[in-house]
């Protein structure tokens, strides 16, 4: 039996995706996150002074991440302890399948469910924010708009693109701590865990940074070798405006290097776990 199938990948993806945009949970988050960003212009009386424009994609790429984090750590982890507790995994891996297939399919499947999220999220933002700049160039002294409309359209994609990998790396790591955990609270409690620590691990690095010596540094410098630091994808304030420098293409393709290459590593590290555990 060969190690690596994309034929059985990518069944073991399709079934996975059908299954989870069937559940209630999914839809739900959908719509409650495309409401919000729908409604974000609602929610301008309470900024502090920053412009409408901004002030919409800000609302929007936060929203983006706060419902794609959650969703892309409960779909991975109720998809996966679903297989296990229905007895299906066993099923499926008594035939010719490998179980890094069986997770490599899972964390595909989770990837399709996450690229409709982030590509029906960014469609809406886009048509609020070119709804919004259509009204402010009618309103607005024509100086303003003088040089045609203000914001770059597809970075809001390459934004969500750069969303859709680090939802993707989030997966990974979800995958990987299901690998070994026996309850699906545990698996969500901990996958959170490690969300928050990538986030903010920049701040430890930036308290350590002016330490040439000692054990604090080792140890921060070590931290971030294993946690990937998620700050990297968090691009949007580069992103959108024509008054603005864009994203240089090589620094998009490094964030995205990186991303596959965390992938693949906490993939594998889920896979030599798994192997391990009886189902």
């Amino acid at each position: 039996m060969s190690f690596l199938s994309p034929g059985r990948i990518w069944l073991i993806a399709a079934n996975t995706f059908l299954e989870a945009v069937r559940q209630k949970f999914f839809n739900s988050l959908l719509l409650i996150a495309i409401a919000l960003v729908a409604s974000s212009t609602f929610f301008q009386q309470f900024d502090f002074g920053t412009s409408e424009l901004k002030f919409i994609a800000d609302f929007g790429f936060g929203a983006l991440f706060f419902f794609g984090s959650i969703l892309a750590i409960t779909a991975t982890t109720q998809l996966f302890f679903n297989e296990i507790e229905n007895r299906t995994a066993l099923t499926m891996l008594a035939k010719p399948v490998h179980k890094f297939d069986f997770l490599a399919g899972k964390l595909l499947g989770v990837q399709l469910l996450m690229l409709s999220f982030v590509l029906l999220i960014s469609l809406v933002l886009a048509g609020m924010l070119y709804w919004r700049e259509t009204v402010l160039m009618e309103q607005l002294d024509p100086e303003v708009f003088s040089g045609g409309r203000i914001i770059r359209y597809s970075d809001i994609f390459l934004f969500g693109f750069l969303q859709w990998l680090k939802f993707g790396l989030l997966g990974a790591m979800t995958l990987f701590v299901a690998s070994f955990s026996n309850t699906s609270l545990y698996t969500i409690i901990v996958s959170f865990c490690v969300l928050i620590v990538c986030q903010l691990q920049y701040i430890a690095r930036d308290a350590y940074a002016d330490l040439e010596h000692g054990v604090g540094r080792l140890l921060v410098h070590g931290l971030g070798l294993i946690f990937p630091n998620f700050q990297l994808f968090n691009v949007g304030d580069q992103l959108l405006f024509t008054g603005e420098a864009s994203l240089p293409a090589g620094t998009a393709l490094q964030i995205s290097l990186y991303a596959v290459v965390y992938i693949t590593a906490f993939l594998l590290l889920a896979q030599l776990s798994f192997r391990r555990r009886e189902i």
